[in-house]
């Protein structure tokens, strides 16, 4: 055992260790735990003390916190508190600089699992040993997972519709009724090869010169069963000699399931797990299975089964108490291990797989709803799915040095619901169908019944949603119009999204796409709800891809004088323009107003922009060096698309100062970050006088807010996440990336510490988490760090 503790004045290099013997005891492997944890158990969460030139306060109170001799902290021009290099509004700021900086380790009792599940789980599932329930594999069912499940891949047939109606699984070849997916199936060379959708079917011509060609569902492509190879085969093709063109192929078949590499997927690779199952158990196309003695979403959490060895760096060091009866009523007796950690801590709900895993599993294009794949070298293969976000957020909470087991010692709890998944994945396979009348084929109702289940699940399971009505628990929504369409039981709770709608102007749908529409959901299921309540939910960036080139252009940085371009804004202009969307409700008409008054391309009428200019840039025309371009502007518009856009996060990472045109939106930390110091706002109504506002800003305040922007754009970066695939990376390959050395030679606070920080000033910031905290043993703070609301 080792207790590992840091003075007051944050010296690393004064650790202690302690360490005695424990007693092996056939339950679990108890040993001496031999080494001092690496730095990495503290990441970047060790909330280092920070000297702060000032003097103290003799007036106890400002801004409603009431801290004992607080300290004044300088503001900047725009009346921000720097914390950490980063503007805070100021109460925030005040707070986390006096009290987050000195938080104290308290010891938590975390309780590491002994509950048996019924028949093991038939060997078809993983056993929950908190709960002693078993979670299934794709394809089977019941309390012990013995109840086969059939998950066909096709619609009823009709003498019209052989294969039944369409829909994303539809197979003519053989379904792995286990997870809905089409594969070439016995009697051919290559049964496990996939047949994805249009590759089964008949492909006509086009209907007309410049036409796209036409899928017949309706009609088998026997040829792709061909083993001629003058044919267009597939399902019998072998890849040396497609390679070596000796053979036809049919081109619209592709390698589109996880797990599998090739043009003819002839090479097995990873698949995309929760944290890879974090070293404790083999990733099955999306679903951990869990070594014995480990269970959760990503085998992150040890049962009494397992060797203390191996618990993960946020159990660690552990005080481990072994009761005198091990073994009561066929059950192993939960052990107690004590683990000095700080607030906030987190408790990660373990939901039924249906809401994670089986979503990852039965994925039927490999890039749906997560953030990396791997390639024929088991090397991580980054995404630019913008959803991938969730993904990232969930693996960095599992893995956190703040997350506990304890949930009567939690002081928030998550429950992690992958609606980015649900939304790629609505009408995959009958089984997630839209078709059901209450959903009338919106994406939004079938996402809102999944939440509403997960919220059944944890108010009959666990004990907790009651202590505070659901208050201290948070959600994440990552589609395009974020928890707008949440079920009106969970809305008391913290959401997490990217869209941040006050509704207090566009307080309708604002998708230009029926699908994610939510206005026609009943207020029986939806209630009367905003999407967005900036005094309990936080909008977080978006997922952007680890982008080497620019950490090496060191974008962010590049200075006033090579920036050369004053505005600038890429991306769809709607339909006055080549390839515009056609909808006119297409990012709430903001974009086409923009490029109304300021457009620098000609449009379809061959007509610029009002008011263009030869210093402003705002086009559709795709850009040679997106990156480059934006790097080489001093303002560069945030406006929406269907919902949120990436624009603010472009903006930040490549060091240009975002002008943020979308009224009652938030954005990233806006109700917490002091965005006067680094950004602008600009009205709707003000976008004909856009110019002259910017211009109106002298060389002072713009080289102010550019060097603001420096300061905090690593706080839109998912760091900690990418560091975590780095380390998982070497242990499997035994080497690192060009990308994980540099993020890992990163070390300002990215997004999962900014969490972690909003999370804390939120714990003590509630009259309710107040009362809650003081009836604590411990809470790592001075009681005057509490804040009360006069």
């Amino acid at each position: 055992m080792m207790w590992f503790k840091q003075k007051r004045m944050c010296s690393w290099s004064s650790v202690t260790i302690i360490a005695s013997i424990v007693t092996l005891v056939s339950v679990v492997h108890l040993f001496l735990y031999p080494v001092v944890p690496s730095l990495d158990y503290f990441r970047q969460y060790k909330n280092s003390c920070i000297p702060i030139n000032s003097t103290k306060s003799t007036q106890p109170t400002h801004n409603n916190i009431i801290i004992s001799n607080q300290t004044k902290f300088p503001l900047d021009l725009h009346n921000g508190v720097v914390y950490r290099g980063a503007p805070w509004k100021n109460q925030v700021g005040q707070w986390l600089a006096g009290c987050d900086s000195i938080t104290s380790p308290l010891k938590v009792i975390e309780h590491i699992g002994g509950k048996s599940c019924r028949n093991d789980c038939s060997g078809q599932g993983i056993c929950n040993r908190e709960l002693g329930q078993c979670r299934c594999f794709h394809g089977f069912t019941g309390e012990e997972c013995a109840e086969r499940q059939e998950l066909s891949c096709n619609y009823p047939r009709s003498k019209e519709k052989p294969f039944g109606h369409w829909v994303v699984s539809i197979c003519p070849a053989y379904c792995d009724t286990t997870r809905a997916m089409c594969f070439c199936g016995e009697g051919t060379k290559y049964p496990n090869r996939p047949v994805p959708e249009t590759c089964g079917f008949t492909i006509n011509p086009p209907s007309k010169p410049g036409g796209a060609p036409v899928t017949d569902f309706t009609k088998a492509d026997l040829d792709v069963f061909t083993t001629t190879g003058s044919k267009r085969g597939w399902c019998n093709v072998d890849p040396e000699e497609a390679y070596a063109s000796k053979v036809l192929f049919k081109e619209e078949c592709d390698c589109k399931y996880d797990g599998l590499w090739g043009r003819f997927c002839e090479v097995s690779v990873l698949s995309t797990c929760v944290n890879q199952c974090s070293g404790h158990g083999l990733c099955r196309g999306g679903f951990c299975q869990c070594d014995s003695g480990w269970f959760g979403t990503d085998c992150s959490v040890p049962s009494v089964l397992s060797s203390i060895r191996e618990w993960p760096l946020w159990l660690r060091p552990a005080q481990v108490t072994v009761p005198e009866n091990v073994n009561s009523n066929g059950n192993l007796i939960n052990l107690d291990a004590i683990v000095e950690k700080k607030r906030p801590l987190i408790y990660v709900y373990d939901l039924p797989p249906d809401f994670n895993s089986l979503l990852l599993e039965g994925r039927h294009f490999k890039l749906e709803c997560i953030n990396r794949i791997y390639d024929q070298r088991n090397a991580t293969v980054w995404t630019d799915q913008l959803y991938g976000a969730q993904m990232a957020l969930y693996e960095s909470m599992l893995a956190s040095p703040h997350r506990t087991l304890n949930g009567e010692e939690a002081d928030f709890f998550f429950v992690p619901v992958l609606d980015s998944c649900i939304i790629t994945r609505a009408d995959d396979a009958p089984h997630l169908s839209m078709q059901e009348h209450i959903h009338g084929g919106l994406r939004s109702s079938l996402t809102l019944e999944f939440y509403k289940k997960a919220y059944d699940h944890i108010i009959t399971q666990y004990p907790y949603w009651s202590r505070s009505a659901g208050k201290d628990h948070i959600w994440f929504f990552s589609w395009d119009e974020g928890a707008c369409y949440a079920p009106k039981e969970i809305w008391n709770s913290i959401m997490l999204v990217h869209w941040g709608n006050t509704n207090s102007k566009h307080n309708h749908s604002t998708t230009a796409y029926w699908g994610d529409n939510w206005d026609p959901i009943s207020s029986d299921r939806r209630g009367n709800h905003t999407c967005f309540d900036p005094d309990k939910d936080l909008v977080l960036p978006a997922w952007k891809r680890p982008d080497e080139g620019s950490l090496n252009a060191k974008h962010w940085s590049r200075a006033r004088e090579e920036r050369k371009t004053f505005f600038y804004f890429n991306g769809n202009l709607g339909p006055a323009y080549e390839n515009g969307r056609p909808e006119a409700t297409y990012s709430m008409g903001i974009r086409q107003k923009v490029a109304e008054e300021f457009g620098s391309t000609l449009n379809k009428e061959g007509k610029l922009g009002k008011q263009h200019a030869e210093d402003v840039i705002v086009t559709p025309l795709r850009a040679g060096n997106y990156h480059e371009e934006l790097a080489s502007s001093v303002f560069c518009g945030v406006m929406p698309g269907d919902g949120w856009s990436g624009r603010m996060e472009d903006s930040i990472l490549q060091g240009c100062i975002p002008v943020v045109i979308q009224d009652g939106i938030y954005l990233p930390y806006e109700n917490f970050l002091n965005y006067e110091s680094f950004a602008v706002r600009i009205r709707e109504d003000e976008i004909p006088n856009l110019l002259n506002i910017l211009r109106s800003f002298n060389e002072t305040e713009i080289e102010f807010k550019l060097e603001n922007v420096k300061k905090i754009w690593q706080r839109f970066l998912y760091r900690d996440s990418v560091v975590l695939e780095a380390e998982r990376q070497k242990a499997v390959r035994g080497s690192v990336e060009d990308w994980g050395l540099k993020f890992s030679q990163l070390k300002e606070d990215d997004i999962f510490a900014t969490f972690i920080q909003v999370l804390h000033y939120k714990l003590h910031n509630d009259t309710w988490r107040h009362q809650l905290l003081l009836q604590k043993k411990e809470f790592g703070l001075p009681k005057e760090c509490l804040i009360r609301r006069e």
